[in-house]
């Protein structure tokens, strides 16, 4: 769901961008608000479950793949403005040194995975849970799935406008070139079976096991980590070169060079759009979570422990920025 360089026209990115000004000022003016300074490195160990968490790669019969976010996770343990802004870091953090979604297409990217899916799982997470009240897990995890589908919905609506919009003089696309009848279709597939279904199944596995083994990190006044907490992440540190193993390129993240050879009408799309040949590019220092000269599992984990101390480490500057003060609205939280 992380959408490339260039599959968006400039113009749709600024947009997108714009649209996430306020919401990322008002992000951190409730997090300043509403979140201790004491649990503000607990949001970068969140986060950090989220970035991991977007490394399970799954494949899908056909040769794409897909993964988790852990938005609606991040917003049931801190509340949605919390889960929004610490997304946003993850993907700030994957964009610029992982190449993992475009710098133009970062607004768009916010817009979908750090905005619409924490706000919608965790709006939905309040209702499943006043109506089934025993049933906590099983409401994260469904809220968990529409959540995530809900954001690849609007992702496929900016890939399928983009035709419709830019194209041209020979009316071929300029941007991604696939309209709403396939970009929605193709998205949808996967969310609503396997990618779905991972994150109902990321998002209740990890809250069950912090309420049992770390239910510090979800009380409102408690800052401690705990060391279980730390191990979960090691494990999934260690487990990320799974995400190898699936074959394949996510349905809208293809290289120009693929996406000239991708079959969605019958015949290959046989052209690479303008706007991508000679768009904006950018080299992240660990493209594809890749280090050179290691063997790529290795680079996995490494970009793994980068990414994850990344997050944590700036999370921990961003709380010396955030005044001191004890009164935490805990109806913020989904717990």
């Amino acid at each position: 769901m992380h959408i490339p360089e260039n599959y968006l026209s400039p113009s749709t990115c600024a947009v997108m961008t714009a649209a996430m000004l306020p919401v990322w000022f008002m992000a951190v003016q409730k997090v300043k608000k509403e979140l201790p300074k004491e649990k503000m490195p607990l949001l970068g160990i969140g986060a950090a479950f989220s970035f991991l968490g977007m490394m399970f790669n799954i494949p899908l019969p056909g040769g794409t793949t897909g993964h988790a976010v852990g938005a609606t996770l991040l917003a049931i343990m801190f509340g949605p403005w919390s889960a929004c802004l610490a997304v946003s870091v993850a993907l700030f953090v994957q964009a610029l040194f992982f190449g993992d979604g475009g710098i133009l297409a970062f607004g768009a990217n916010c817009f979908n995975m750090a905005f619409v899916m924490p706000f919608v799982g965790w709006g939905l997470f309040r209702k499943l849970r006043a109506m089934m009240p025993k049933h906590e897990l099983l409401a994260a995890g469904l809220s968990g799935y529409v959540g995530i589908n809900m954001a690849a919905l609007v992702a496929a609506i900016e890939f399928g406008v983009q035709p419709l919009l830019f194209t041209d003089a020979a009316g071929q696309a300029l941007y991604c070139p696939y309209p709403l009848s396939i970009s929605i279709p193709a998205m949808m597939a996967g969310h609503l079976t396997l990618f779905g279904l991972a994150e109902a199944v990321f998002t209740a596995a990890i809250l069950g096991y912090l309420k049992k083994a770390a239910p510090s990190m979800l009380e409102a006044q408690n800052s401690y980590a705990g060391s279980t907490v730390y191990g979960l992440l090691a494990l999934l540190i260690v487990g990320t070169p799974l995400g190898l193993l699936a074959a394949g390129t996510a349905w809208g993240e293809w290289d120009p060079e693929e996406l000239a050879e991708q079959d969605f009408l019958g015949t290959e799309l046989g052209y690479t759009p303008a706007g991508m040949e000679d768009g904006f590019s950018f080299e992240a220092l660990f493209p594809d979570y890749t280090i050179a000269g290691m063997p790529e599992s290795f680079g996995y984990i490494l970009s793994a422990v980068i990414g994850t101390a990344l997050l944590i480490v700036a999370f921990k500057i961003l709380a010396t920025f955030f005044r001191h003060h004890t009164d935490y609205d805990t109806s913020v939280q989904g717990n």
